[in-house]
């Protein structure tokens, strides 16, 4: 996968986020990809990762896995 430019994605966060936004992660929906990053570092790194990877740790979530 290249890396994309991420400067100009539209970025989101959960509604379920915080009332003082500091325990958020943003995601932003790319050709093929998802991006994720730190709501509190914007600037900082975003992991990428391909739809069928997304899909399947967002299943894991609602089952109640974790690690």
């Amino acid at each position: 996968m290249t890396t994309p430019d991420l400067a100009n994605v539209s970025w989101r966060k959960s509604a379920r986020s915080s009332a003082n936004g500091s325990d958020c992660v943003e995601v932003a929906e790319l050709s093929g990809a998802l991006a994720v990053r730190d709501s509190k570092d914007p600037q900082g790194p975003a992991l990428l990762f391909d739809r069928g990877a997304w899909s399947s740790f967002v299943v894991g979530l609602r089952r109640g896995l974790h690690g």
